[in-house]
């Protein structure tokens, strides 16, 4: 620059507008694809470390040539976003950090303070700035930071009233009751104790496999997952549900016990002292020891065949090794009321399925063959028809038609891969027509009930919260309100004992059984999918022995293949688990018994 005498400023402003196109042909590239666009994000990373270290070195010079705070900061924020889109993309929990290091300090240092009252579009990139920087904030977990931006937000705003007209900021009105309902609904009481799995609560599921000496033909390991979420009316931020949001945290480690316990026990403190965040250190937050997260890929109300398109080439890259999480929470659509797309594969009338025939036929020209080959294709019929029965899930908002409505028949060539599918809809029974008619991995499906269990929901799925936030949404179905849960915690804390010990029993009985299918066996490794399908037991037997829904198969879970009849609900020890459990509730009576089932004696003298 000295030899060349080109002014600071312009050897800024060039790094700038390179930055700006480089940011540009990233900024929407997709989220799926495995490393596919490192090399893109490494160089947009180094232009932005340039940039930056160069407004450091000349910031004296930068501000005298009429640079402002607030293209500092922009500098920054978009560092921050960088950050955090390869952190959606590779589930490394070290680019979240560095997004939150990166925000905090525009925030701290009030890059923004005095542009807003006087810019309409510099107020616009604040609050831009405001709601990713709370994005953020809610995967870390940091809610007095996440009350905080909410504060600001809504003190931006009521400034913007007085100097703007008030129709520019109606979007960012909705914006902000659209995050306080978001926030309402993901409360505290849903956050007794981290949805990511913690060694502090989980580790117990580690140690019941090493004593049994589990050992299964196959293990594999939750690789990706797709979370996919299509209702209509649902709460939502960013492109984020509060199902899809719980689903996302229940698949990454929380960092390492000792942040969990000591965030905790600063947690009172810090609203006290005014502090943001007290009691957070951020390198604590990369635990070493800990395996990656799987990757993780959210769809916001996609279009059927932009589903697919993202489902196969995850599954083009799978690792040997590796299963895909498929969630699915979309409402459902009859049978009756739906009709199957063109080009679907599947006979649509008499003459392709004459067709069909012949063309099966004629694989075998031994005469005495004939009614073997005949019966088998009749047996192919009748699995295309239940298919075609099924169903469907609304991929779109109604009115789209059948384009863009999810069939049954779409995820079976992708069993050609393992597959853990999870399905939340009314009718999500539609979807064990997969079963047994897969391509070459039979598929580990968890279906909802068509029907959920009468209590009072803050809001979500029940089947969605049973599998993230089990113990609250069993205080829920008792009718308990959060209040009164937050006032009785010694309660709580013994129930959320008692239930890791359930789950632990549950464990055992599944390892120590003859008749564990292989394709719960190979999951059972994973311990992601182990913990939603101990889950899942859970809420099966919950809901089994509730007297509401006692006797009411619509009201009852499904999962594909079966599970041994020693976890059924009917079992004298998942009996005994939900009596234990509700006793802590003084809610015995809430729950119908077989005869003779009893605490045990050492419960009775606690």
């Amino acid at each position: 620059m000295a030899q060349n005498n080109i002014p600071p400023c312009e050897v800024f402003w060039s790094l700038i507008n390179k930055a700006d196109r480089k940011y540009s042909r990233v900024r929407d590239l997709p989220h799926y694809g495995r490393s596919r666009y490192d090399l893109y994000f490494q160089k947009v990373f180094n232009v932005y470390t340039r940039l930056w270290k160069f407004q450091q070195e000349q910031r004296q010079s930068l501000v005298e040539a009429g640079v402002r705070r607030w293209e500092i900061g922009e500098i920054a924020a978009r560092i921050a976003q960088l950050n955090y889109e390869q952190y959606l993309r590779t589930s490394d929990v070290h680019f979240l950090s560095e997004a939150y290091t990166c925000y905090e300090a525009v925030l701290t240092r009030e890059y923004y303070k005095d542009g807003p009252s006087l810019d309409y579009n510099l107020a616009a990139k604040q609050l831009r700035f405001l709601v990713r920087f709370l994005m953020v904030c809610l995967m870390l977990s940091k809610r007095d930071m996440v009350n905080h931006i909410v504060n600001v937000m809504k003190k931006l705003l009521d400034e913007c009233k007085r100097s703007f007209q008030e129709n520019e900021f109606k979007i960012w009105k909705r914006v902000v009751k659209d995050i306080v309902k978001f926030l309402n609904i993901d409360s505290a009481f849903m956050n007794l104790r981290p949805l990511r799995y913690s060694l502090v609560f989980d580790s117990h599921l580690n140690d019941v496999m090493n004593a049994e000496s589990f050992v299964a033909k196959r293990c594999l390991r939750l690789r990706e997952a797709i979370l996919c979420s299509c209702r209509p009316n649902e709460v939502m931020l960013t492109e984020i549900t509060v199902d899809t949001f719980r689903m996302f945290q229940c698949l990454e480690w929380e960092p390492s016990g000792t942040f969990y316990l000591r965030n905790k026990a600063s947690r009172g403190n810090a609203s006290d002292s005014g502090q943001i965040g007290a009691g957070y250190c951020l390198p604590d937050i990369m635990d070493p020891t800990l395996p990656p997260n799987p990757r993780k890929t959210i769809l916001d109300h996609p279009s059927a065949t932009h589903f697919i398109a993202v489902l196969a080439i995850i599954c083009e890259e799978l690792p040997p090794d590796g299963i895909v999480l498929v969630y699915l929470s979309a409402s459902g659509k009859s049978a009756q009321t739906s009709q199957l797309p063109l080009g679907s594969g599947i006979p649509t009338n008499s003459t392709e399925s004459i067709v069909g025939n012949l063309e099966s036929l004629e694989v075998s020209s031994d005469v005495h063959s004939q009614p073997d080959v005949s019966t088998k294709v009749n047996d192919q019929n009748k699995e295309i028809h239940e298919i075609k029965r099924s169903g469907c899930l609304r991929m779109s908002p109604p009115g789209n038609g059948g384009p863009n409505n999810l069939y049954p028949l779409d995820l079976i060539p992708f069993t050609r891969r393992p597959l853990f599918l999870i399905v939340d809809s009314d009718n999500s029974q539609s979807f064990k027509a997969i079963h047994g008619t897969e391509m070459a991995e039979p598929a580990a499906m968890l279906l909802s009930p068509s029907l959920p269990s009468p209590s009072r929901l803050p809001g979500g799925s029940q089947f969605t919260m049973f599998l993230t936030a089990p113990l609250q949404s069993f205080c829920l179905l008792l009718g308990f309100s959060e209040s009164e849960m937050e006032k009785n915690q010694d309660v709580y804390n013994k129930a959320e004992e008692l239930l890791s010990s359930l789950l632990n029993q549950w464990c055992l009985l599944l390892v120590r059984s003859d008749t564990l299918n292989p394709v719960w066996a190979q999951v059972l490794c994973d311990p992601f999918l182990r913990r939603f399908l101990l889950r899942f037991i859970f809420f099966r037997t919950s809901v089994a022995l509730h007297a509401p829904t006692f006797n009411k198969k619509e009201f009852y879970p499904e999962c594909f293949p079966s599970l041994p009849d020693s976890v059924l609900p009917t079992e004298v020890v998942s009996q005994t688990a939900i009596l234990r459990l509700a006793s802590l509730f003084e809610a015995e009576q809430a729950f119908i018994f077989s005869n003779g089932i009893s605490l045990p004696a050492d419960d009775d003298e606690e």
